[in-house]
């Protein structure tokens, strides 16, 4: 059993966690970059760039709900293996037919729906591992390295995905399937159990599936997080298609491009590092708050259509995410109890993330039918319902307090 008086810097089972996390996902983020690089050298369309990551995201919403139920019922770490298994074999697969020189359009959709599976699963078991290895009030500092983890992969993924298309287009995919094995290597170094003990559920699945949906939304303060910002997960994939694909029209190379969508990354690490100073100074609502109005940047690119422009228009968004979600993840990881903990994250990941595979989908039909201007103007609207939505919401006005949070 871990020894959870250490400090996190100390605690060995959870820096393993984060650090074969740190290699895994930084293989992902290379393959965020290449897959719609990839869709247009092959087809040279924006709105089959679009659909790829929509196939990509769509598993959450379609499997969240059983992944959750698997976390719960099985073996956490093993789960978490066999997801790890699963994706590095289709993205090597997807590598191979890459150098080949035999891949579609079709078949790149297959690989992504695959892995967008098994990521689903994956995330299911993830949230018990990191219960399992911090003390409760640790919850919130916990959440909080973990985003500047993804923050770190965010910053150096896009432009070492880019970089990895321009030495050969299969590269960066070969680099995400070693990736998943190393993910493995760290989860099987960790002692630590991933879950309490519990008696076996004989209840039937939908029962099971049911009670996970019942936690959640008899919690005012976690179903409103859950919708609100599950709808804002719409707007950020089509904001980061639209550079994609607004760079290249302005002759930038993949390379160059990688290094763009890698601002947003630079400003979720500054915003992670942050997270304890925003935590200390700001409430809960008003953190909420800020992140909710920050898309009202996003009209600056309407006005002036530049990529470099809509570039800086996602900085504020990168800097208040990673302060939400550290105060959200950590209220509801805590509040949780363990044998509901996957079923409860799943049924919050299916709300958050149902919608947002039709944000790259619909962001790509909109830049092949109208123009960039009106993409964005229409992504930057739905930010705006969201932002008053927020701030005349009771739930987010009688939010927890931090005090609350850390006794949770």
């Amino acid at each position: 059993m871990p020894d959870l008086t250490l400090p996190l810097r100390r605690n060995r089972d959870f820096v393993l966690l984060q650090a074969g996390q740190l290699l895994s996902t930084a293989g992902t983020q290379t393959t965020t970059i290449a897959y719609p690089l990839l869709v247009l050298a092959v087809s040279h369309s924006a709105a089959q760039a679009g659909l790829v990551a929509f196939a990509r995201l769509t598993p959450y919403g379609l499997f969240g709900l059983l992944a959750g139920v698997a976390a719960d019922r099985w073996n956490r770490k093993r789960v978490m293996i066999a997801a790890d298994a699963v994706r590095a074999v289709a993205i090597a697969c997807l590598a191979v037919a890459v150098v080949a020189g035999d891949v579609s359009v079709w078949a790149i959709l297959v690989v992504a729906f695959v892995e967008g599976t098994g990521s689903t699963v994956f995330a299911a078991a993830q949230a018990g591992a990191l219960r399992a290895l911090v003390r409760a009030e640790q919850l919130a500092d916990a959440a909080g390295a973990q985003e500047a983890r993804r923050a770190v992969v965010q910053l150096g993924g896009p432009p070492l995905g880019g970089a990895l298309f321009g030495l050969g287009r299969a590269v960066p995919f070969f680099f995400d399937a070693v990736s998943y094995g190393f993910s493995t290597l760290s989860l099987l170094a960790i002692r630590a159990p991933f879950q309490e003990r519990r008696d076996r559920d004989v209840s039937r699945l939908r029962t099971q599936m049911a009670d996970g949906i019942r936690f959640l939304w008899q919690e005012p303060f976690l179903r409103t997080c859950a919708l609100l910002y599950g709808i804002g997960n719409f707007i950020a994939p089509g904001m980061l298609l639209a550079i994609v694909v607004v760079g290249e029209g302005q002759g930038l190379s993949g390379g160059a491009i990688g290094l763009l969508t890698a601002v947003l990354g630079g400003a979720l690490l500054v915003g992670a590092l942050a997270s304890p100073l925003a935590r200390r100074t700001l409430s809960i609502r008003q953190i909420l708050l800020l992140e909710l109005w920050t898309w009202s940047a996003a009209w600056a690119f309407v006005i002036w259509p530049n990529v470099y422009v809509l570039t800086a228009a996602i900085v504020p968004f990168g800097l208040a995410a990673p302060v939400t979600d550290s105060v959200v993840v950590g209220y509801r990881v805590a509040l949780t109890p363990d044998r509901l903990l996957g079923r409860v994250e799943s049924v919050r990941s299916s709300i958050s993330l149902l919608i947002a595979p039709l944000g790259p989908l619909v962001a790509g039909l909109l830049l092949d039918s109208t123009s960039a201007r009106v993409m964005v103007g229409c992504f930057a609207l739905v930010g705006l319902v969201l932002a008053l939505w927020g701030t005349l919401s009771p739930a987010i006005r009688a939010a927890p307090t931090l005090a609350r949070l850390r006794s949770a």
